[in-house]
């Protein structure tokens, strides 16, 4: 059962950069021909655009037993009270409130974020920072799947 699932993907205006790192790849090469300048925007823009769609893959999910944040599982019974942090609260915790242990899954184009501590006393993490476009939704998708699970 999967409760949520976010992909934190790349604002559209991204891909103007990907556009425009074709072409200056192209106006390198444009000094040898109109071939290889059009084979280096070509190139150019592939490759910053693999990146770009790499960097936005990253995704929040929720199951019936786990929480995957990126790369990471941690199980619900790890996790800690989760409360929602405004775009104001979230830039102070990811700046001058900061806790080097911490797991942050960080996307700087989206200013609001989650808080989720970490109870679980093998694990040196205090709390994961964790970007959202919704993040009282993702607090509240926890609450009711921690419930559900207490409850059978």
């Amino acid at each position: 059962m999967q409760a949520y699932n976010e992909q934190l993907s790349v604002p559209a205006s991204w891909w103007g950069l990907v556009a425009g790192a074709g072409f200056v790849c192209g106006l390198m090469l444009l000094p040898l021909g109109p071939a290889p300048a059009g084979v280096a925007v070509l190139v150019g823009a592939v490759l910053v655009g693999v990146m770009v769609t790499r960097y936005g893959s990253a995704r929040v999910r929720i199951t019936g037993t786990e929480l995957h944040v990126g790369k990471a599982a941690l199980p619900l019974d790890a996790l800690g009270e989760a409360r929602a942090l405004n775009a104001e609260e979230a830039r102070a915790l990811r700046m001058e409130g900061a806790d080097p242990r911490a797991f942050m899954l960080l996307r700087s184009y989206i200013p609001t974020a989650v808080r989720i501590g970490v109870v679980d006393p093998d694990d040196p993490t205090p709390y994961l920072y964790v970007s959202s476009r919704n993040p009282a939704r993702v607090v509240e998708v926890l609450a009711a799947v921690r419930r559900r699970a207490a409850q059978g």
